[in-house]
């Protein structure tokens, strides 16, 4: 016997709770009346296709659930969902390329919505040339898992108890903020993996107050970086609106000029200081 799928207005409650919205607050956001919108939660009042798109864009659902609150409503998926080697995606695809080489000789990514690698820069590769654990560099490659597993990056990360504390905060956000199974087994998964001896400020200690920097040991070096993430904010399609751009900075000229001295050695022509 399947389980009986959750109503178009159930899902709705769902998400205004997940956004800790009373009725009041989201029937004064969207413009109706406290009353209309209870009738739709409760399944008294059938939502019109404009309603549930507008509704979804006051609790700024992400495009994937927006189609499924429609299906569960009655109507057609309206974002599409593309694979990204769709010709219709190539002009995004090139931008995020144009993005990672931009970023040379500093490190960049492009990943999926479970933090999978889509693609990356040339400068990511000395970074993860000594992973000896070929199954954390099998496709997918998941970041995160391959940053803090004991057998990735984890024991050249110097301060490991600090940038794994970030990045699981930054996944549990994620999950608070998508519902997505999958991202919510991958933080109970890497919750699991050694978390290290907490470390001083005293290195960058005004780095530190301002951001999370990632301490990365390669070879005698210590190489420091603080990073941004890039989305695309007006798109349509449901893939695109889940993949993201992260590029690291140097924090210190010394990281800058030993990317340089990598970016020489491979060929590749490093900007100047």
């Amino acid at each position: 016997m399947s389980m009986q799928q959750p109503s178009a207005g159930t899902l709705i409650r769902e998400w205004r709770t997940r956004r800790r919205m009373s009725q009041l607050d989201l029937a004064a956001e969207a413009e109706i009346s406290q009353r209309h919108l209870s009738f739709v939660e409760s399944g008294r009042a059938a939502p019109s296709r404009d309603m549930v798109l507008h509704l979804a864009e006051q609790l700024d659902i992400p495009l994937r659930q927006r189609n499924q609150i429609l299906l569960a409503a009655g109507y057609a998926p309206t974002f599409s969902e593309k694979k990204l080697d769709d010709p219709s995606l190539a002009p995004a695809m090139a931008a995020v390329e144009l993005v990672l080489k931009g970023h040379e000789p500093f490190p960049s990514i492009a990943v999926d919505r479970h933090w999978n690698l889509v693609a990356g820069n040339a400068a990511i590769g000395p970074l993860i040339e000594e992973v000896t654990d070929v199954s954390l560099l099998a496709p997918p490659i998941n970041v995160l898992r391959l940053s803090l597993h004991p057998r990735g990056l984890a024991p050249r990360i110097a301060n490991l108890h600090e940038w794994r504390t970030h990045l699981i905060e930054r996944l549990k956000r994620q999950i608070d903020a998508s519902g997505d199974p999958v991202l919510a087994s991958l933080e109970r998964e890497l919750s699991t993996y050694p978390a290290g001896a907490p470390t001083s400020r005293a290195t960058h200690p005004d780095m530190a107050a301002i951001a999370h920097p990632l301490r990365l040991r390669m070879g005698k070096e210590i190489l420091s970086f603080i990073s941004t993430i890039t989305v695309f904010g007006t798109s349509l399609d449901v893939t695109l609106s889940e993949l993201a751009i992260e590029s690291f900075f140097p924090v210190d000229q010394e990281t800058a000029t030993a990317l340089q001295r990598l970016a020489s050695q491979r060929g590749a022509a490093p900007k100047p200081s």
